[in-house]
Parts: C-alpha cells; structure tokens; sequence
C-alpha cells in the first residue's frame, strides 16, 4: 500500500522483491480512480487510511477468487501513509463485511502513522489486532514519529496479536529508497539508511515467511 504520493517506482521494486521471495504481489491504488494526486501535503484529505484499508480488504476479496492464491494465506504491506492503512486493516473489530470473514495473516507498516491523537484526549490506538503486525521506522523519523510506534506497541501489549517493532537508529523517512537523505519542501528528512534498508528487508521476509509459508 502506497504512501502520500501515489505509487511509485519505490513501490514497484517492492512488488519485485516479493515476487523473489516466492509471493504474488499486488499493488493496490487508492489515489487513480478517485483522481487523486498527493495527500503529502494535506494529510487529512481523501483517501485516508481508513479508505484505503477497506480498499485493501476489497482487492483480498478480488485475490481470493484466483486460483493461484491461497485464501488464508494473504497479507498486506503499506508504508508511510499506506502503512497507516495497513494498521487499520489489522483491526479485529468494525472490518468490513467483504473480508471473507478472514483478517489478513499479517501485517507489515513501514513508517506508519501509529496512533489516534485528539486534543485533551488520550492517546489510543485503533483497536484490538487481529493478527501479527511488524512496524520498521527509523529513530530519526520526522515525518511519524517512532515514538508514537513504540506507544502503539505498549498499548496493545495485552492483546493475543501483539506487534513487534524495530527502531533504526540514524534513519529518517522512507529508509528503505536508494535515494540519498534530503530535506523536503515541509523541512523533514527523508531518505535511504543502507544498514536500515538491508535489516528490515531481512527481517520482513522473516516475519512473512514464519505466517505465510
């Protein structure tokens, strides 16, 4: 699931390295067919992440009509704003009724926006998970804040599905692109940490591998 700017090249080199791992990939766009563009700059327009979790639960139900996809075998990756929405469709309760009656297997957010934060309310995330959910984010993240993740992480600790984290010190936004760090129009850093890149590609093949193979 892409982030703020639609899918790009970043996301297609993923499609690849999935297929290398032995999955079907599919890449999922939420911003085409409502003739968006970019949220990068408004992050409260539309799609937000909880449309575009539904649109993942909606190409599950479309994946689950292949013959060459096994039913109870799929899962979903998303990073920034997509794995904000990835979040959202690890939620046990109010999924959409065209999920099968099945939650995805798993869940892997890169950089995601964790948790649910309004004025003079507590911080919360948003529900019970409903299966294992990796976050990867970098120390330095700017853009969403790792803190917030490892908030997320203690607040669902009581849960059966609890999440695993990694923090990568050094790293900003979008760690795991080729391109070098730079500042973007909004003053945050974004870009590539190689230590950071090579582990979390290691072990997000690790945490598919133990759940869907």
């Amino acid at each position: 699931m892409h982030g703020c700017a639609g899918i790009g090249t970043h996301h297609r080199g993923w499609a690849g390295r999935l297929t290398e791992w032995g999955y079907a990939a599919a890449l999922l766009d939420s911003f085409h067919p409502r003739n968006a563009n970019s949220t990068c700059w408004n992050v409260m327009s539309n799609p937000r992440p909880a449309l575009m979790a539904q649109d993942a639960f909606n190409a599950a139900t479309y994946l689950r009509t292949l013959p060459i996809i096994q039913p109870d075998r799929i899962g979903t990756i998303g990073f920034s704003r997509g794995g904000s929405a990835a979040l959202h469709t690890a939620v046990a309760s109010g999924a959409p009724p065209d999920r099968g009656g099945r939650p995805f297997q798993v869940v892997v957010a890169y950089y995601p926006g964790c948790l649910l934060k309004k004025p003079g309310e507590p911080e919360k995330i948003l529900g019970e998970p409903a299966n294992d959910v990796l976050i990867l984010i970098g120390k330095n993240d700017e853009w969403t804040p790792a803190l917030d993740c490892l908030k997320y992480v203690e607040l669902q600790s009581a849960f059966p599905h609890a999440s695993t984290i990694k923090v990568y010190p050094g790293a900003v936004h979008v760690f795991d692109i080729h391109f070098q760090v730079y500042v973007d129009q909004e003053g945050h850093s974004v870009g590539a940490h190689p230590e950071a890149r090579a582990d979390s590609f290691a072990m997000a093949k690790a945490f598919l591998d133990a759940r869907l193979k």
